[in-house]
């Protein structure tokens, strides 16, 4: 599925330690699930969370839902066990942290092989390199690590993220110019409905792909605000009619609501008409 129409909504991460954890997401209306074996586990769990998850992913019972395993860092003592024992679980993509530079993502592949790859955007020199990182040939995704980013930048928390915007946006243009999924960090107040509903609009404003969540009580929020509205879809299919309309009239433009619809318009109307099939696809 091209990854412009295929919905990252939602994407979860659930500890690859926690059994329970790992069933109870395949009943979950997420998009997509990362299967941590980096922070969400402890150190003295590290090992026996990779047969846990490995065992889990065998199982199946994820249905449409992306499954991404997040690994150690390959700098760790734990990093490339993790990534041997990924590729053998036949994730669809292998999520590695604190991405760099692309060389990092290289290290990876040496080990994955043609396992697709994604990368954790959580530090000052992964936003200068992130053109050469969304260039990667492997490389499939992006996710933003916002709480690291914030740690390594000694910013104060502020709800409009200012301190955070060159960041993030470098990593969005970096992943919109290579065609990349993108999503954006995540929103630890997990309680707070309101506080997440408007950080998930700004990301969809801003052009993320969908969010990361760290409790399933997020994933309602997260799926509406991501997805395509009845408003978008009636207005995409009536640009889509009045431009095939315009151009059978031998017209180069069309006007619907007052304003002119042009190809570009049509383009991206099509966009949204086939993430809103997609998204309904996924969901029956």
């Amino acid at each position: 599925m091209d990854p412009r129409t295929r919905p990252y909504r939602s994407v979860l991460y659930i500890p690859g330690s926690n059994a329970r954890a790992l069933e109870k997401a395949k009943t979950l209306p997420v998009d997509a699930v990362i299967f941590d074996l980096e922070d969400a586990v402890s150190a003295d769990e590290k090992t026996n969370a990779r047969e846990t998850l490995a065992q889990a992913l065998k199982g199946g019972g994820y249905g449409a839902r992306m499954k991404i395993v997040r690994i150690n860092g390959l700098d760790t003592e734990w990093g490339r066990g993790d990534a041997a024992a990924a590729a053998r679980m036949n994730p669809d993509a292998i999520l590695l942290p604190k991405v760099n530079a692309p060389e990092d993502l290289d290290a990876l592949a040496e080990i994955t092989g043609d396992i697709p790859l994604w990368a954790m955007m959580e530090t000052p020199r992964g936003m200068l390199n992130a053109a050469a990182i969304a260039a990667h040939p492997k490389l499939q995704g992006m996710v933003m690590g916002t709480n690291d980013l914030a740690k390594e930048l000694q910013t104060r928390y502020r709800p409009d993220r200012m301190p955070m915007m060159a960041g993030l946006g470098l990593c969005l243009l970096a992943a919109k110019a290579e065609g990349l999924v993108i999503v954006d960090g995540v929103y630890n107040a997990f309680k707070d409905v309101e506080g997440l509903a408007a950080e998930c609009a700004q990301g969809r404003d801003m052009g993320f792909d969908g969010k990361t969540l760290i409790h399933p009580a997020q994933v309602e929020v997260a799926n509406a605000a991501f997805a395509p509205t009845e408003r978008e879809i009636d207005t995409s299919r009536r640009q889509i009619a009045a431009f095939d309309e315009a151009q059978a009239a031998g017209q180069g433009v069309a006007v619907v609501d007052g304003k002119i619809v042009e190809n570009l318009h049509v383009v991206t109307a099509r966009e949204i008409l086939a993430k809103a099939d997609a998204i309904a696809a996924v969901s029956a």
